[in-house]
């Protein structure tokens, strides 16, 4: 009876332990797996020797948050060029909203930037506890796309308009000016930003000029997959494009080398929001 007892006692433990844990994250798919990156290579922006540098300088920087550097410096470099946000923001707000990409929210839905579905969004989502229990967030196919919607969701929101009016080297305001604008809740938001950046030395991305990343814009054609386009007989002979789960319109405007405006000139769109299964003419003939 007392053996009984014993185990009638760890069980109820074990329960207890269980439902005790906050963050949790469901998948608007059944047993969804594990996603990953798009690039496993992707252009230098010299992120190699910068990490190298940093180690010899200080041994015991964080091995997580330099390896998501060596990674994904350069999307935040190509975003600063395409977009005007500091590399060094980017960068930062990937490494401390991801956990340095070892969340559960990046490494289940690469999610890195903690954005939310808001209204409009038809792609793919988890569910997970926030600020708010069973708040629903972004999930993408790739980093990348992730990296393309952050660019999207500062440049399309009136109240992160301002941002824009500094320099990319002036990380300092941008930082101080995400929390002002709505970005965190934490108060102590753009420290931790301005703490990374310094520490690792993230400013050194703000520097990259654009002319150093043409020499790299092949070399990321060949290691980014190509669009899905489907060829379909019309009177004008138009090339088409069918919008999957996860698709932003600048990630398709990119992989089909075409500007989002003339994108949206040639479908007739008002707006950035598509849905799954949309047909986008890319070209006409």
């Amino acid at each position: 009876m007392k053996k009984q007892s014993y185990i009638l006692i760890i069980l109820l433990s074990l329960f207890i332990v269980s439902c005790g844990s906050k963050k949790r994250i469901v998948s608007s798919k059944k047993n969804s797996k594990e996603t990953v990156a798009v690039h496993k290579k992707l252009p230098s922006v010299n992120q190699k020797n910068h990490v190298k540098k940093l180690v010899r300088s200080n041994p015991k920087l964080n091995k997580h948050t330099l390896d998501y550097i060596k990674k994904y410096a350069p999307l935040a470099v190509i975003k600063m060029h395409e977009y005007r946000i500091p590399a060094s923001i980017t960068l930062a707000q990937g490494i401390l909203e991801s956990g340095r990409g070892r969340s559960l929210l990046a490494t289940k839905s690469n999610n890195h930037f903690g954005i939310k579905c808001h209204s409009g969004w038809q792609g793919e989502f988890v569910r997970h506890d926030d600020d708010e229990d069973d708040e629903c967030f972004r999930k993408y196919k790739y980093v990348e796309q992730s990296y393309d919607d952050h660019s999207l969701f500062l440049t399309q929101r009136k109240r992160y308009a301002f941002l824009f009016k500094y320099k990319t080297t002036d990380y300092k305001r941008w930082a101080r000016g995400l929390k002002k604008a709505g970005y965190a809740t934490d108060r102590r938001y753009p420290n931790k930003l301005i703490k990374i950046i310094k520490d690792y030395k993230l400013y050194e991305f703000d520097k990259v000029k654009k002319s150093d990343l043409k020499k790299y814009r092949k070399q990321l054609e060949k290691v980014t997959p190509k669009a899905v386009i489907v060829k379909k007989e019309q009177p004008n002979s138009a090339s088409i494009y069918i919008v999957k789960k996860g698709d932003t319109l600048y990630f398709i405007a990119r992989k089909n080398n075409i500007s989002i405006s003339k994108l949206k000139e040639l479908n007739g769109l008002k707006s950035n929001i598509i849905s799954v299964g949309q047909k986008l003419i890319i070209k006409r003939n």
